[in-house]
């Protein structure tokens, strides 16, 4: 699948850069800002963003150590209560993440290319030599779960499976093989417990991100794509780059790490008061879940430091509206696709 994944790489932004799949509704007149749920591509003042600022610096005083540490050793408890009390009724299922990555379904997406050939079990003829010329390089050991797959992707921080769930129904290559893991205990039960779950596709584990040293249960380098929606930012910002290249280990050259999350002065940021805020953009929710609030150059800092290379990174500005109450909250998410490079870059001779 090695080929297709690139191909889709290469066709998921426009020319321009910008991302075509939403950014279709744009409010052009302040007055009709109530006639939709949302609006695309919002640009905000400068005005708005110097009080978004102003928000932010005002509540910005950290807690004392002791209540701080107390939230980072309680870290799983807090998850699992969290999901003990809310079961699988807090997300919804994110059907939109075939529109935004169309790599965890290839065969949906309408860029697909459809005149590759194709061999007599449905694949592409060049995706099944490369998987076999992999093969033949780089061995792996056959006694994991998924082992004979040839397309293989993780989703880290699953939840209750509203990831999953969606990519095993609308993905239907009998070559794919997803594994979902969580820190907590609780949300892998219901996943587990989903009468949709068939280890025959699937494999949902514990696992602890922000624990380097704690072994996955799939070898490095076997990973087409890794997942992260709103999950990166659970954890404590000292913690962020040694998961993300821990992470990129995982991958396959040419495997593509997708991630979305929280971007500075989204609407969740500017709620917290005061007594809230752990450091600098990094909050506790008043279940005890934690929350960090990034910028793009937080987040290309961390990948390329983990030696992966940009192929999307760009800031999602949404005006949501409820219409009922007259209301209008700016949310501010950030969206980024890296890439592990098909060859390991070459340091110069005349780096230190």
């Amino acid at each position: 699948m090695l080929i297709k994944l690139t191909i889709f790489l290469a066709s998921s932004i426009s020319e321009d850069g910008k991302r075509p799949q939403f950014g279709t509704r744009f409010l052009t007149d302040p007055r009709q800002v109530f006639q939709h749920n949302a609006w695309d591509n919002v640009e905000w003042t400068e005005e708005q963003e110097a009080s978004a600022k102003k928000k932010v610096l005002e509540n910005c005083q950290p807690l004392p150590s002791e209540k701080q540490e107390e939230y980072e050793n309680r870290a799983n408890e807090y998850w699992n209560d969290f999901y003990t009390i809310h079961e699988n009724r807090f997300f919804k299922d994110r059907h939109w993440l075939f529109t935004e990555f169309p790599e965890l379904c290839p065969q949906c997406s309408p860029n697909n290319v459809t005149h590759q050939k194709v061999s007599s079990t449905g694949r592409c003829v060049q995706d099944e030599e490369r998987a076999k010329q992999g093969a033949a390089v780089s061995p792996i050991n056959v006694n994991f779960p998924g082992a004979t797959a040839s397309y293989r992707i993780l989703e880290v921080g699953c939840g209750v499976g509203n990831t999953v769930f969606p990519i095993l129904k609308t993905n239907n290559d009998p070559e794919l093989f997803v594994y979902c893991c969580d820190f907590s205990s609780t949300a892998v039960d219901l996943v587990k417990t989903n009468p949709e779950y068939n280890l025959g596709r699937c494999f949902a584990f514990v696992h602890d991100l922000s624990d380097v040293e704690a072994n996955y249960p799939i070898p490095d380098g076997t990973l087409d794509v890794i997942v992260l929606i709103f999950v990166l930012s659970a954890l404590h910002p000292i913690k962020m780059q040694a998961s993300i290249s821990r992470l990129a280990r995982l991958l396959k050259p040419g495997g593509v790490m997708l991630l979305r999350d929280y971007g500075r002065y989204d609407m969740a940021q500017l709620r917290f008061k005061k007594g809230r805020c752990l450091s600098d953009n990094f909050y506790v929710r008043g279940d005890g879940t934690r929350v960090y609030f990034f910028t793009q150059e937080e987040l290309h800092s961390m990948f390329t430091e983990a030696g992966l290379e940009k192929v999307q990174n760009l800031v999602d500005r949404r005006l949501q509206v409820n219409r009922g109450k007259q209301l209008t909250m700016y949310r501010v998410w950030i969206q980024c696709k890296y890439h592990k490079p098909l060859v390991p870059s070459i340091p110069s001779e005349h780096t230190v």
